[in-house]
């Protein structure tokens, strides 16, 4: 079940001719492939991807609160270990990484008049770990347990639903849902990530939404670096 390597460069120019849009992901009813196929056909669509820009919007459940939050935003991932994150107003939030450290610019809250910088670790933050295969850093099938869940009742009609259990405990997250579109028929066929559900031991959700993906378009280098606003103080956790 996994993409012809002589195919490859054919179901990527099919991905990247339509950008990604709804219209593509009518299909025809097909076998309905297993969770190792569903990962082979992911994991060999973005073996050939270099970028990925898209834009996202971001509900996030936080259960101790009881409350749920929605943003928007653009992302841009760029390997080896790039991503940037670009939220919209009124959050505003930047997060930046160069592959080594992640940059975090949250903007002052009402009535105050410093933003702040923190500069941490990569291993030390849920984004960069869950979306590590997406910067070319992780791979699903040495780095994760696999199996489907039922997409139905995820409200996924149509689609797979990759369920990935870190191989390596993290305090970080539990579990992650790959919610993947099959593109393409027989042998050019990859999988296509629309949504990413992150979720951890105390019940927290974080869900991210992609919609007008563009793979491998120039993206340069300056766009992981990042200076904060003046009056911003700089945290190192």
């Amino acid at each position: 079940m996994q993409l012809c390597l002589a195919r490859r460069p054919l179901v990527l120019a099919l991905v990247l001719s339509f950008g990604v849009s709804a219209t593509l992901f009518a299909q025809a009813p097909r076998e309905r492939l297993d969770a190792r196929a569903v990962a082979s056909l992911v994991q060999s669509f973005y073996d050939q991807t270099t970028t990925m820009d898209a834009a996202f919007e971001q509900t996030q459940y936080t259960k101790v609160y009881d409350r749920t939050e929605r943003a928007r935003g653009r992302v841009v991932f760029k390997k080896p270990g790039k991503m940037r994150w670009d939220y919209a107003a009124p959050n505003g939030q930047v997060f930046v990484s160069d592959g080594r450290r992640l940059l975090i610019y949250q903007p002052p809250d009402e009535g105050e008049t410093e933003g702040q910088l923190i500069d941490r670790a990569m291993s030390e933050d849920q984004l960069p770990l869950a979306f590590s295969f997406l910067t070319g850093t992780g791979r699903l099938d040495r780095d994760f347990r696999l199996r489907l869940v039922d997409a139905a009742r995820q409200g996924f009609e149509g689609g797979y639903v990759l369920e990935l259990r870190p191989r390596r405990a993290t305090p970080h997250y539990d579990r992650v849902l790959f919610f993947v579109r099959i593109v393409g028929e027989g042998d050019r066929r990859a999988g296509v990530i629309q949504r990413v559900l992150i979720l951890d031991a105390n019940g927290n959700r974080n869900r991210f939404d992609f919609s007008d993906q563009r793979f491998n378009r120039d993206v340069p280098e300056d766009r992981f670096t990042y200076t904060a606003p003046a009056r911003t103080r700089r945290v190192q956790p």
